[in-house]
């Protein structure tokens, strides 16, 4: 629902209760009409119209220029109508026949024409009550240039607003569509690093180990490595690609340069699970079919990683199941390329009333402070991406744990 929606009917109730007020005025002020039937007749015009404009604003489609003009003429028609219904006695005691109810047609002018629209509307009804008071040779006083003021000014703010608030709506679309591509960018991403750069990562890697004409393909296949890293990379905005999410967005994640005794930290926080990459709605993929979450987490058992579960299902719908196993994956992936072989790692799955909870560990070396800031600055998504911008995603939180020389430890948690 557009902003305009609640304007229009505002708008709606300001005629109604204006309408209501004027019927007050002609009560009070029935001596001062020398037309009677027809100050009663212009009444049930005014009424009539009121039901007609406010049937025809609430629908988009109708809120042009015809309208509009329809709408001013009737209100200029029903000022005018003073003349014949009242004696000049009554301009001393109260506004025209529709001197308050007018101000709902200058208010819709402010929205469809905007300020200026609307300062023009206001002169015009200015002039048209100083030209009704010379006509009827009623007395001019203070009232009816303060009504005149005070219509101008409602008008013109009103205009100013309306106007502040449709480029901020369309801003606001155009940040939810630049998300959605952002979100939609780092899906690719995280899909080309579980497959195609790590393999070509392997090619590079095995063919500088094998030499002769192995060793050129392996070249070959590092350049283009760093090529589609380079691309995905540079396509992501300055905060997500170097740094993670922006600072006020709350998918923030934070890496800390310095670690200091306690190691470095990460962590990132997501949207509200099974949302998309719009946040509007389920993610692709998303089912809502249960998936016991220990068994994909179990297939990742070795020699040299060990799992422990517990000893009842673990039941989460089959995206989130799916993509918190493939960061587990991407979590065992960073063991296996960057500590020494052999290296053992625990994976420890925690099912709780409010969330499930993840956790890897290693007894490697550790992540040296920085490294996971060079990381992302060289398109390295690893971290950044597979980990981090899945769980983030789901919704969940990360804290990424590494002391130098005692290991890392990646606690991966998802709300349900």
């Amino acid at each position: 629902m557009g902003f305009d929606v609640p304007l229009w009917r505002a708008f709606a109730v300001f005629r109604a209760a204006t309408l209501a007020y004027s019927l007050v005025l002609l009560v009070q002020n029935h001596g001062s009409l020398s037309r009677p039937w027809l100050a009663w007749t212009v009444l049930a015009v005014m009424a009539v119209w009121t039901a007609v404009a406010n049937h025809g604003y609430a629908r988009p489609e109708h809120r042009t220029w015809r309208l509009l003009t329809a709408d001013l003429a009737v209100a200029f028609g029903c000022l005018f109508a003073t003349a014949l219904a009242a004696t000049p006695f009554y301009l001393t005691q109260a506004p025209p026949l529709s001197g308050y109810w007018f101000a709902g047609a200058a208010l819709a002018a402010a929205v469809i024409w905007g300020r200026r629209g609307a300062a023009i509307i206001a002169l015009l009804y200015g002039f048209a009550d100083l030209t009704l008071r010379v006509v009827m040779g009623a007395a001019i006083t203070a009232a009816t240039a303060r009504g005149v003021v005070l219509l101008l000014l409602a008008a013109v703010v009103v205009g100013y607003m309306a106007q502040v608030a449709a480029r901020a709506e369309e801003r606001f679309a155009q940040a939810v569509s630049l998300e959605a591509r952002i979100r939609e960018r780092e899906q690719l991403a995280r899909s080309i690093h579980d497959s195609v750069l790590q393999v070509l990562a392997l090619v590079s890697r095995r063919g500088a180990e094998a030499g002769g004409e192995a060793a050129e393909l392996g070249r070959m296949a590092g350049e283009q490595e760093v090529r589609l890293r380079a691309l995905f990379a540079d396509g992501l905005p300055e905060g997500i690609a170097r740094d993670g999410p922006s600072a006020t967005d709350p998918g923030r994640a934070v890496a800390p340069g310095g670690g200091g005794a306690a190691g470095q930290t990460v962590r990132a926080t997501g949207t509200r699970p099974g949302e998309g990459p719009a946040g509007g709605g389920p993610a692709p993929g998303f089912d809502a079919g249960p998936v016991d979450l220990r068994e994909p987490v179990r297939r990742v058992e070795s020699s040299r990683v060990a799992v422990s579960a517990p000893a009842t299902p673990v039941l989460l719908p089959a995206h989130t199941a799916g993509e918190l196993s493939a960061a587990v994956l991407a979590a065992l992936d960073n063991v296996a390329r960057h500590c020494p072989d052999g290296t053992r790692a625990w994976v420890l799955l925690e099912d709780e009333d409010d969330g499930v909870t993840v956790s890897v560990r290693d007894e490697g070396p550790g992540i040296p402070p920085g490294r996971l800031e060079e990381a992302r600055a060289n398109g390295r998504l690893g971290v950044s991406q597979s980990i981090l911008g899945r769980v983030r995603d789901l919704g969940g939180t990360v804290e990424y744990v590494s002391v130098p020389g005692q290991g890392t430890e990646v606690e991966m948690r998802v709300p349900r």
